[in-house]
């Protein structure tokens, strides 16, 4: 019955087993030109667990889907200000 457990425990994929994405969205300070999404944006795809980076450029924003196991707000907003576009968890 063990042996049985573990197979089927092994062959869950690892999806099922993973926490669910969350979504955050940042105030970014900075972004004054056309190309400052970009470099925010590449910021944030560098983080470990994040799968999605949307950039408002007009309201200055940017929303970030992550694997919570992976990444914290913090981490988001510390990345973004390494760039040099400080910004901060809307809440």
């Amino acid at each position: 019955m063990r042996k049985l457990l573990i197979t089927a425990l092994a062959a869950l994929p690892l999806a099922v087993l993973a926490a669910d994405p969350k979504t955050v969205t940042l105030n970014v300070r900075n972004m004054t030109c056309e190309l400052c999404p970009i470099t925010v944006k590449k910021s944030l795809e560098k983080v470990s667990g994040v799968s999605a980076v949307k950039v408002d450029f007009e309201k200055k924003t940017v929303t970030v889907i992550y694997d919570p196991d992976k990444a914290r707000p913090e981490e988001l907003t510390k990345a973004t200000t390494n760039a040099g576009y400080p910004s901060e968890v809307i809440r």
